[in-house]
């Protein structure tokens, strides 16, 4: 019974095949691009492609047009002053990840901004350091220049101190990362960032989080701890730090706690009222101004040991050329570093952009970044992405466009060049508290694990891989990792589908899994399979396997067993030994029949079967003479779904050559391209839908089914009216 007041829709038209569906309905011819016409339009030039190229690869002209001065110049003042308190205090905490002097952290919130103001697509992300990356610089900046042992044989190390060689080292890298990331930005490979999913992302910086944690510790507990660089480096600090913890500095661990139960609050607050206040409480800055004084004011530095920022110098340091044997060093960690740093950026720039209802271009924004690493890396930053936190404060507080960053790198700069000697009482403890606080929001990630089992599990298991592999090989090794275990995820998806026997829903032209509903009609002798997937060389046989569970029988063996039994039935009645009489074969001879077939392992007994020269077709269901046995077959029709079948392969097509099916327009357009059909396989065999498949198949044979299957009939009425009704084919 249809429920009361549902909508129906009528469709009267002809039981469609693929031949027939062309004959009445002529394609439109489009010319495919050949690879050398998508050359020649790439390269060609007129006004319209140099106006469009200027305003690609400077966004910062569509935005300023349409730059309301009244109305967003204030609001870009006060998140820029705002965002640049935050960005002053996260470069000089974030800079101990990359195991470098603090004040360098100051360079890396503000050159890389400049470039990106006029190249950047999104109006809201703060860029400048990023935890995650900083903590990758800080591998590979401690594995060429340990803290205990010689550092690398490189030679632009002669002369230089140990922080001036790790400042170098910093600064290649992150020179590298601009280059690779200003490749791709060219290359417009920007779709690389897809392959990153949300699960293996997630699973990565919850990771990275907990590397920060324990990096963050010895800042936390006053300890001297060297660092230490590649797989299971993180076991080896905690060891290290347990073996020191009775010789924790107790002002630090009191200074680090009041430091994080304070922030941790306050950020709450924030969050929970943050409709009713007009900006965030900044208070980080505010404990940081706080602690500075009382540091300075009972002189922490000497009374209890503690370590602080120390002193700041003023101003900027020249331009340094990167050294190329760090290139030769670091290649392999520079490439993970332009991926991730990229990822992380574009993803929370589009969050702001589809909030904002702008657009952002992921190769533009590679370009941006590049440049903005390369000329950062200049003037001895290091890489530099964004922050979810920083970048929230910008848009949050009111921030229109990059003016607000643009504002935020002059208050890094003020600091830089005049005030930077008030914060070298700080204690690095407190820098420390800060990012541990800051990362609350990539640990809680954790509680995606019971989500991710209960609604997919290979999602479940490619971040529970990508987080340990993170943990105990290294971001770098650990991100190589999971890629590859996400990979091998997408393979085995699409290499083992969830193929289905499909179903009629009774009283419709709709096909649903036969497991799924209970008032579905299967009629008897037709099967209907269902392969979601591409079929490919890895995938077909798998296919095939499915398909003869489904089937209950194997065609192949069941093809080479009545070939055999027919071959025998040749030979008896060219012998004279079998006559073919009105009530079936007769036995001429008194006795039992001898088998004639002492050959037949020479013969091809895996080809259709030929009926010509035999007076009548056999039914092998029915007995057969001789004592021959032939499984039996109550299925005479097979409907192939592909629909879902994106593309074949060679091995696909050879697969596909001895069954029927309906395919999507594109896979039978391949099926021409490649000369699929013959005089057994017709075009003919192919329909447009399933239902055209099972209408062709009961009109074939309409005693195969005893419920009902629903197909219109219109009929023309003196009126002119349509009236259309259902007809129950039985």
């Amino acid at each position: 019974m249809m429920r009361a007041g549902a909508r129906q829709y009528v469709v009267a038209r002809p039981l469609y095949s693929e031949d027939s569906f062309n004959e009445e309905h002529k394609k439109v011819y489009r010319h495919h691009k050949t690879a050398l016409d998508h050359v020649k339009q790439y390269f060609r030039c007129d006004a319209k492609r140099a106006k469009n190229a200027a305003l690609s690869l400077l966004p910062i002209i569509g935005w300023m047009k349409i730059y309301r001065i009244k109305e967003w110049l204030l609001s870009d003042i006060v998140s820029g002053v705002s965002t640049g308190l935050v960005a002053v205090l996260q470069g000089l905490a974030y800079c101990l990840l990359a195991s470098l002097p603090p004040w360098y952290g100051l360079f890396a919130a503000f050159f890389p901004i400049i470039p990106y103001f006029f190249l950047g697509t999104s109006r809201h992300i703060s860029v400048g350091p990023f935890p995650v990356l900083c903590l990758m610089i800080g591998s590979v900046v401690t594995r060429l220049i340990p803290d205990e042992g010689p550092a690398a044989n490189i030679t632009g190390f002669s002369g230089l101190t140990v922080d001036e060689q790790r400042v170098l080292v910093a600064s290649s890298v992150t020179f590298l990362v601009g280059i690779m990331q200003l490749a791709m930005g060219i290359l417009q490979v920007g779709f690389v960032v897809m392959y990153l999913s949300d699960t293996l992302v997630s699973g990565f910086t919850t990771a990275a989080a907990i590397h920060i944690l324990v990096s963050q510790l010895k800042f936390v507990l006053g300890l001297q701890v060297p660092g230490i660089s590649g797989p299971l480096s993180l076991i080896y600090t905690l060891e290290i730090i347990f073996k020191k913890i009775t010789s924790s500095n107790v002002c630090d661990i009191v200074i680090s706690l009041v430091i994080m139960v304070t922030v941790f609050l306050v950020k709450e607050l924030n969050d929970r009222y943050k409709s009713k206040l007009p900006v965030p409480i900044p208070i980080e800055v505010i404990m940081t101004v706080i602690t500075c004084g009382v540091s300075y004011a009972f002189d922490f530095r000497t009374r209890y040991g503690i370590d602080v920022v120390g002193k700041i110098p003023l101003g900027y340091e020249p331009p340094v050329a990167p050294n190329l044997q760090v290139f030769q060093h670091t290649a392999m960690e520079a490439f993970p570093m332009a991926i991730v740093g990229f990822a992380v950026a574009f993803s929370v720039a589009k969050v702001y952009s589809i909030k904002h209802d702008y657009t952002i271009d992921g190769n533009q924004e590679l370009i941006a970044f590049g440049v903005s690493n390369i000329f950062g890396a200049s003037f001895k930053a290091f890489a530099a992405s964004t922050t979810l936190s920083r970048s929230a404060v910008q848009e949050s507080t009111g921030g229109k466009t990059q003016i607000a960053g643009l504002l935020s790198a002059v208050i890094v700069m003020i600091v830089t060049l005049a005030i930077g000697y008030l914060l070298e009482p700080l204690p690095k403890s407190v820098l420390g508290a800060v990012v541990i606080i800051n990362l609350k929001g990539m640990l809680m990630q954790f509680n995606e694990i019971p989500y991710l089992w209960r609604r997919d599990r290979p999602d479940c298991v490619v971040w529970m891989v990508t987080c340990g592999a993170a943990i105990l090989l290294g971001l770098d090794l650990g991100l190589a990792v999971s890629l590859g275990v996400e990979l091998i995820c997408v393979v085995l998806r699409v290499q083992f589908p969830r193929c289905s026997v499909l179903a009629n829903i009774e009283g419709t032209e709709i096909y649903k899994d036969r497991k799924d509903y209970i008032s579905i009609n299967e009629p008897e002798g037709v099967k209907i399979f269902r392969i979601p997937s591409p079929i490919f060389f890895a995938n077909m046989d798998f296919f095939r396997n499915k398909l003869v569970e489904a089937l209950g029988f194997n065609p192949l063996r069941v093809l080479k067993k009545r070939n055999k039994a027919l071959s025998r039935i040749r030979k008896l009645l060219k012998k004279g030994d079998l006559q073919w009489t009105s009530k079936g074969f007769l036995n001429t001879t008194n006795g039992s029949l001898v088998d004639p077939l002492e050959d037949s392992d020479n013969e091809e007994l895996d080809k259709p079967i030929d009926f010509k020269d035999l007076p009548i077709r056999i039914d092998w269901n029915a007995e057969l003479p001789a004592n021959m046995v032939v499984p039996r077959v109550d299925i005479h029709s097979l409907v192939l779904d592909f629909a879902a079948v994106s593309f074949l392969d060679i091995s696909g097509l050879k697969g596909l050559k001895t069954v029927r099916d309906s395919v999507s327009s594109y896979i039978l357009e391949k099926l021409h391209k490649c000369c699929f059909f013959d005089e057994e396989v017709q075009p003919s065999m192919f329909f447009l839908t399933l239902h055209d498949a099972m209408l062709h198949i009961l009109e074939k044979h309409p005693e195969t089914t005893e419920r009902k299957i629903l197909t219109t009939v219109t009929v023309h009425h003196p009126s002119g009216n349509l009236r259309s009704r259902d007809k129950n084919v039985s």
